[in-house]
């Protein structure tokens, strides 16, 4: 099969990683992909948001697959446009995206189907929010109704800080203010065919870029997999009271959901509780998953297209993985751009790492940050010990004085008893 993956990321890099392993390949390309999709597919210069681009090439070179990473493009309609060629795409139409691109939107399915979620209001009234706000108290959650980049939400801490992130959001339209739900944090992920889904596994993710979880949100610090507090149980549990409801909900509505469903759960004493839907793997969420995935993947996506995921499977290895995101100096407000990353080759070296590229370039064999987010260094190991000591020895023998990382992704894992 002819394989194109859309994005430039970490998350395409490990899918491109993932996918060059199927026997069902016959070419793969990346677009517009980093000097780490180079690697393992051959990279294309188009932007992930060229829709009409993309499709001119998936229809040029007799595509078989489009797999889109990020969710910008889906939202625009990437897998409309591609279905009116004939060519699948592993992600849903523009108005099932909506689970994503609309927080009200998916609150409002939350309520149809009687998914547990947090208690919510929508404002577009700058003054209204900010009253519901002080009668609410804090903390309390206040969220950009569209898509922000994996920067639209504010748990804030006291009601100034509610007020000044719904100034903030308010010009971006609408704002979604929730109650703030208690827990442990998951995502989890499923793939959706429509009418049935399976489990792509869970991991938890460390938002902020400060060590002990401070500082503000960023797009991913670091991920590990698998959870210890998210057992088989629970995963039934979100498949039958979240996942399933959904996508009935979303056939009823003639918007049928295919592709994956990230579901941010909260593991709240009544359960689990939805956060929020997104509409495709997270980052660097879906690194370690896909370290750990023993099956074909481009099988399983194939399947989920073509409605044919009731029955299937999937296998995972009985192995533990961690991602170090490692982000250029500044980031997330004004990442230093073009210092030069050494010491590739040696991190790679380490026994069970691998290193995946987001934001980098490549010129005459130097590489140098170009972004936020700029590696995700992984580790694999028989348990969560073994696989986050992989994963800081490889850190240790990147040479990039330019960068920085949190040491202490997976930390609270290892030290609860």
């Amino acid at each position: 099969m002819r394989v194109l993956v859309v994005g430039s990321g970490g998350r395409e890099h490990a899918l491109c990683w993932a996918l060059s392993a199927s026997p069902l390949l016959t070419k793969l390309w990346c677009a517009p992909g980093n000097p780490g999709t180079a690697a393992c597919a051959e990279n294309v210069p188009i932007g992930a948001m060229d829709i009409a681009g993309l499709v001119r090439f998936a229809g040029q070179n007799a595509v078989d697959l489009v797999m889109p990473g990020p969710e910008a493009p889906l939202a625009a309609g990437l897998a409309d446009a591609l279905g009116l060629e004939g060519i699948r795409c592993c992600g849903p139409s523009a108005a099932a995206a909506r689970l994503e691109s609309s927080k009200s939107f998916t609150k409002e399915v939350c309520d149809a189907a009687a998914i547990p979620t947090a208690l919510w209001e929508r404002f577009t009234d700058p003054h209204a929010a900010r009253a519901f706000v002080r009668k609410r108290g804090a903390p309390i959650v206040v969220k950009a109704d569209g898509l922000a980049n994996g920067k639209g939400v504010v748990v804030a801490a006291s009601v100034v800080e509610a007020e000044e992130a719904v100034g903030r959001f308010i010009g971006l339209g609408p704002v979604v203010i929730e109650e703030c739900l208690f827990g442990e944090e998951v995502s989890f992920f499923a793939l959706c065919d429509g009418t049935s889904a399976i489990p792509l596994g869970a991991a938890q993710d460390h938002k902020r870029v400060g060590e002990g979880d401070t500082g503000p949100n960023t797009g991913g610090m670091g991920a590990y997999s698998p959870v210890a507090a998210f057992p088989p149980a629970l995963e039934q549990l979100t498949m039958d009271r979240i996942v399933q409801p959904t996508l009935a909900e979303m056939r009823r509505q003639g918007t049928p959901f295919r592709g994956i469903l990230f579901v941010g759960l909260m593991l709240t004493e009544h359960g689990p509780k939805l956060i929020e839907f997104n509409a495709r793997f997270g980052d660097p969420e879906c690194q370690v998953l896909m370290l750990r995935l023993r099956s074909d993947l481009l099988a399983a996506l194939v399947a989920a297209c073509d409605g044919e995921l009731a029955g299937f499977d999937l296998r995972w290895e009985p192995t533990a993985s961690v991602a170090v995101v490692m982000a250029a100096r500044g980031y997330p407000d004004a990442p230093e751009a073009g210092s030069i990353i050494g010491g590739l080759a040696g991190a790679e070296a380490v026994p069970g790492a691998m290193v995946f590229h987001a934001g980098t370039a490549a010129t005459n064999g130097v590489v140098t940050a170009h972004g936020g987010r700029v590696l995700t260094v992984c580790g694999t190991g028989a348990d969560l010990r073994a696989a986050h000591d992989t994963a800081y020895a490889a850190v240790r023998a990147i040479d990039w004085p330019g960068g920085f990382c949190r040491s202490d992704i997976a930390g609270k894992a290892l030290a609860d008893p």
